[in-house]
């Protein structure tokens, strides 16, 4: 008997998680549509294209500085 009400207990416990999910993504989507940005904290944001100043004592020949 309480097998059942341990498998209730999980199903119940699946679906709040998916419904917090779906709302997670509702939320996402309207921010996208918003124009709304997450955090820019990817890693990237201050990398610059094309090439970088050397360091002074940089030796190309064994790659040390």
């Amino acid at each position: 008997m309480t097998t059942t009400f341990q498998k209730r207990q999980k199903e119940m416990k699946r679906l709040d998680k998916q419904r917090e999910k779906a709302a997670r993504r509702a939320q996402k989507k309207q921010d996208k549509r918003e124009g709304k940005v997450g955090p820019a904290d990817d890693g990237i944001a201050d990398i610059v294209v094309g090439e970088q100043p050397r360091h002074e004592g940089f030796d190309p020949q064994d790659g040390t500085a």
